[in-house]
């Protein structure tokens, strides 16, 4: 009988004994440490000038030549095309005939009003005579100024015959021909400014969006094949575009030489925007009790404990904790699927 019950007490003291050595499982730990959010938004776009300009004529009419092709460059005063300035001319020419007759009209206003001055002076004229040649020269000298205004029109009108690029830069759309009718303001080029470019995205509309304003964007262009650019975040529209669903975004580019040559070409923009700081760990960490996310926090004695936990955002290969764990403390990752409330572990790595 003695027999039997050492022998109960060695059976029942085996599996304890057994259990607690196999408690002590190796697994992944993964110290918790605190990083600023990013989050790497990759765009796609074109390269434009950084100001752009649309020009018509200002008058309507028929297109007698064209000067200019897409892609010259042109200068300030350049003539870029011009109407047929058939009527525009005899205006011109009868303006200045009616110039010189009113400063001829002028001209004899003034030798009455002097030859009256000069006979009221001698005794043998009158004052209403001498006012009534003052009179007819004002009248003159008002002729003179509305046919001078009428010439300064006229010629004018011919200029605008004449379109003109008003600074220097580079045709980059020619929306007319040779004997195409035109009509006043109808754009007939579109001209890109050499003062810089800019990088034009349609970006998703991402709640961090607006942390970008300011950030450098690195610009990798797709169909050119020359080093990578740097752009800066120059502008966010605040408003959503309702086709697309997207938000332009816009990023001026750093000085580059023959940057003319990028006018159009598709782009590809890396921007990194960095928000508040989290908790940031492996996404292998990841458990999860009842509805809620959790991980398995290694407590000084090496046993652990369920936590639930909030998270942030996901990353590459990473999760951002907003609550629940805090900077410094040890979580297992790799092998958290093994375990239960309290079990004894250590780290994988560490000697039996």
């Amino acid at each position: 009988m003695v027999v039997l019950r050492v022998l109960a007490v060695f059976l029942a003291l085996l599996p304890l004994g057994v259990g607690a050595q196999s408690a002590d499982l190796r697994v992944e730990y993964v110290t918790a440490r605190q990083e600023p959010l990013a989050v790497d938004l990759q765009l796609s776009g074109s390269i434009e000038a950084l100001d752009s300009v649309d020009l018509g004529f200002r008058q309507s009419g028929r297109v007698v030549e064209v000067l200019v092709e897409e892609g010259d460059r042109v200068q300030p005063g350049q003539a870029l095309a011009r109407l047929d300035s058939v009527q525009q001319d005899q205006a011109l020419k009868v303006a200045q005939a009616n110039l010189a007759a009113a400063e001829a009209a002028q001209a004899q206003a003034r030798q009455a009003s002097q030859r009256a001055n000069a006979m009221l002076e001698r005794g043998v004229g009158t004052r209403a005579a001498r006012d009534a040649a003052e009179q007819g020269l004002s009248e003159a000298t008002g002729s003179v100024q509305r046919a001078e205004s009428a010439v300064d029109q006229a010629r004018r009108a011919v200029d605008d015959t004449v379109l003109r690029a008003p600074q220097a830069s580079v045709v980059t759309n020619r929306a007319v021909a040779p004997g195409q009718i035109v009509g006043a303001a109808q754009p007939a080029f579109s001209l890109a400014t050499l003062e810089g470019l800019e990088a034009v995205f349609q970006a998703p509309d991402h709640p961090l969006l607006d942390a970008a304003m300011g950030r450098e964007v690195r610009l990798t262009t797709i169909d050119i094949d020359r080093p990578d650019l740097t752009g800066t975040v120059t502008e966010i529209a605040p408003l959503v575009d309702p086709r697309t669903g997207t938000v332009t975004l816009r990023a001026r580019i750093g000085p580059v030489t023959g940057n003319m040559s990028l006018l159009g070409a598709a782009v590809r923009g890396h921007l990194q925007i960095s928000t508040d700081a989290g908790i940031v760990l492996p996404w292998t960490v990841l458990m999860r009790q009842g509805e809620s996310p959790a991980v398995w926090i290694v407590d000084d004695d090496d046993r652990v404990r369920l936590t639930p936990v909030r998270i942030s955002r996901f990353g590459n290969n990473t999760v951002y904790l907003s609550d629940g764990v805090e900077a410094g403390q040890t979580v297992v990752g790799a092998g958290s699927q093994l375990l239960y409330p309290g079990r004894k572990v250590q780290p994988a790595g560490a000697q039996p």
